[in-house]
């Protein structure tokens, strides 16, 4: 059965039943970068497991044609995400998960935006001390389709679809900088994993961290200032006003506002 999305994301796109994007003629065909478990087998609570075999698809880049030169003159990428449902042994299924580098010569790195389009998502953030590495916040946000996840400065983070549907989400983000696997591979993945225990998802301790502190559920919230409304999608939100959306690019500039955004 199609999933149409295009009410949700604004674009004219839609979910078929192998969990592909199909685009109509308004935006070019984009193929899928494909995360398989053997590329994310050393973050996983089970890393012997073997099903399922390809774990997320990421869409980079997805535009209209009219809307490429906008895009690309305030150095914004979209791009969407679908994770399968389902677990990897007893855990759910999830990105490998990274973190941002620095903004050159602020010491700032870059946040990202997430919007949720078709399922549940349980975002995992956390702020590390990385001698230990020691997690010293760990944020779970839940969302549900329509909600914005804005992801700030200094926080690393992994998506989960704990799910029985595929999850389906969108994302902002500056468009030249590479990500950070390197600190969760060596950690084996983030401070908790979420397991799947009889049908109730479970938090157990990733026991590679010298310390976990207690996870703090978290809500998504709006911040109109920010761009961020349940009720409009993201890319909608970047072409009616591109500038609420400069903290992308220059977050240095508007520190006081992001670190606000997980109180």
């Amino acid at each position: 059965m199609s999933i149409d999305l295009k009410e949700i994301s604004g674009l004219p796109v839609s979910l078929d039943d192998s969990y592909a994007l199909v685009f109509d003629g308004e935006i070019p065909e984009v193929r899928p970068d494909v995360r398989t478990i053997d590329q994310a087998r050393h973050v996983l609570w089970n890393m012997t497991a073997t099903q399922p075999h390809e774990l997320y698809f990421m869409y980079r880049g997805l535009l209209r044609a009219n809307d490429r030169a906008l895009f690309h003159a305030r150095r914004i990428r979209y791009d969407i995400t679908v994770i399968v449902p389902g677990t990897v042994g007893d855990e759910y299924v999830k990105t490998v998960g990274h973190y941002h580098p620095e903004v050159l010569g602020t010491g700032v790195p870059y946040p990202e935006v997430y919007e949720v389009l078709h399922g549940k998502a349980h975002y995992l953030l956390q702020k590390v001390d990385e001698s230990g590495p020691a997690a010293k916040d760990v944020v779970i946000v839940e969302a549900l389709p329509g909600d914005k996840v804005l992801i700030p400065p200094g926080y690393g983070h992994v998506t989960i679809n704990p799910g029985d549907e595929p999850l389906v989400m969108s994302n902002l983000i500056e468009y030249e900088f590479k990500s950070i696997y390197g600190p969760m591979v060596t950690a084996h993945g983030a401070s908790v994993y979420e397991l799947d225990h009889d049908g109730t998802p479970v938090l157990v301790e990733n026991d590679h961290y010298t310390e976990v502190v207690q996870p703090r559920l978290v809500r998504p919230k709006e911040f109109e200032a920010l761009g961020l409304l349940s009720d409009k999608p993201l890319y909608t939100a970047f072409l009616e006003d591109y500038r609420k959306f400069d903290y992308l690019v220059k977050p240095h500039l508007y520190a006081d506002a992001l670190m606000n955004v997980l109180a």
